[in-house]
């Protein structure tokens, strides 16, 4: 079963590829990503990396873990799902409230509309 690792505290110049080469000696690296801004296209900071088996991630979080890659130390543990948003997102007309109840619209000078 594949496992899936965080790498926190990554050069900004480190690449995919660099990732992966580094941690390809604990074991066969399935993906390995490191995550970049939408707009800039700048990297995050932090990555993933996914090994085809557990005991690879053990010891590539033993191994990594506060060593040094592109002169700047690596913080590695495993990683955590990301969370669900409850909150459904989309666009929203003016005409909705966030928990999706419909509202009348807001007429000027009707004082009987509460906010």
């Amino acid at each position: 079963m594949s496992q899936k690792i965080y790498v926190g505290n990554l050069n900004y110049a480190t690449t995919d590829e660099g990732l992966s080469n580094c941690f390809s000696q604990f074991g066969e690296v399935l993906s390995s990503v490191v995550i970049k801004d939408r707009a800039t296209g700048q990297s995050k900071g932090f990555g993933f990396v996914e090994f085809a088996e557990a005991q690879s991630s053990d010891a590539a979080i033993e191994g990594m873990n506060g060593k040094e890659l592109d002169g700047r130390r690596l913080r590695v543990n495993m990683a955590e799902d990301k969370p669900r948003r409850d909150r459904p997102r989309g666009n929203f007309s003016r005409n909705h409230s966030f928990d999706g109840e419909r509202r009348e619209p807001h007429r000027f000078g009707d004082e009987s509309y509460k906010y």
